[in-house]
């Protein structure tokens, strides 16, 4: 069995810009229920109003770069539309969009796993593009050395420990976002714990 994971947060926000609303630690607005009934005239534009910044906020934070975020937001909520039909209750809506970010960004992960095998993947990246403008010198270059770790990891593993330690959620949402068990969730944590951790030290 895998030793239990203690969170090591970075101590550094990363945020898009501008930054999310939910940077703050304030839950989006809600829109109110007849805005996302199904087929309403609106229901795209007020999914996209009260929550692209939480969204982005998430997305930016497991890829590590700024480039590939507005396609992976416009995508999430093409996502979303198309699935609007089947929820039941709109006050989910946040935590289903999260879903759909994490699924998004997890298959984006995986693809750039291949194209950096294939020698199609830029290896010069500016991982200091994300952090927040009152991160300190010191705090850029950590972020810079867990980014570059992190791009050698497993998507699955990387997901799961930015989820976890950047993104700062509670260990019980994990296997939810990232659609495993609970077990599964601590197992990839562990891995990914355990090669920051040999890495870093190392460097």
């Amino acid at each position: 069995m895998p030793r239990a994971v203690s969170p090591r947060p970075l101590h550094v926000r990363l945020v898009t810009s501008p930054q999310p609303a939910s940077a703050s630690g304030a839950a989006p607005a809600t829109p109110p229920a007849s805005e996302l009934q199904p087929g309403s005239p609106g229901e795209l534009d007020a999914l996209y109003r009260a929550y692209a910044s939480y969204v982005a906020a998430i997305a930016v934070r497991i890829l590590g770069r700024d480039h590939e975020l507005d396609d992976l937001v416009q995508d999430t909520f093409v996502n979303a539309l198309r699935g609007l039909r089947g929820l039941r209750e709109p006050l989910a809506v946040k935590g289903w969009l999260a879903k759909i970010t994490v699924r998004l960004a997890t298959r984006r992960l995986r693809a750039r796993r291949v194209r950096r095998a294939l020698h199609l993947e830029r290896d010069v990246l500016d991982y200091e593009v994300i952090c927040a403008p009152s991160a300190s010198d010191e705090q850029r270059a950590l972020v810079a050395k867990v980014y570059r770790v992190l791009d050698q990891m497993p998507a699955d593993d990387r997901v799961a420990w930015v989820l976890r330690n950047v993104q700062g959620e509670p260990l019980h949402r994990i296997p939810e976002l990232c659609a495993c068990s609970l077990s599964t969730a601590q197992r990839r944590l562990w891995r990914a714990q355990a090669v920051l951790e040999k890495e870093l030290i190392d460097g």
